[in-house]
């Protein structure tokens, strides 16, 4: 009886050291993105007392998200991942939903998801407002500690 105990806990130990080394493998393929929205990183821009910050996650058709707005000079409407440099506009590349939410999902193709994981940084986040159509605050994707 007390052999198969232990068969049992190590069995349970290197299914959760399995768990977690894939865990840390997903995070390390690039499925948590991150950016930090300033309304300076607008083209054109937008006021710099803009703020918030984002957190993306890629998973197999879909991709989630996790806003904190600081301050917005007005009811944000819309968010997008735009294909893009920095300090260059681009077009949508991934909708954040039909309006703004703070947090969600939406279905993307697996080569749009793809695409953003190969090159988080050529790809920004940014919200948008009745105030500001191009956006009021904007931030470069990249790896999310």
């Amino acid at each position: 009886m007390k052999g198969r105990l232990l068969v049992l806990i190590g069995l349970v130990a290197a299914i959760v050291a399995a768990l977690t080394a894939a865990g840390l493998a997903g995070a390390a393929s690039g499925n948590k993105l991150g950016a930090q929205l300033r309304g300076s990183n607008e083209r054109p821009a937008a006021p710099a007392s803009n703020r918030g910050s984002v957190e993306i996650t890629l998973k197999a058709g879909k991709v989630c998200w996790e806003f904190s707005v600081t301050r917005i000079d007005g009811k944000p409407n819309a968010a997008h991942i735009h294909k893009g440099r920095p300090r260059a506009a681009g077009p949508v590349f991934i909708p954040l939903g039909t309006t703004y939410k703070r947090q969600g999902c939406t279905s993307a193709s697996a080569s749009k998801i793809n695409a953003v994981r190969a090159n988080p940084s050529g790809f920004y986040v940014n919200i948008h407002n009745a105030k500001h159509l191009a956006g009021a605050m904007r931030g470069q994707l990249g790896m999310h500690a």
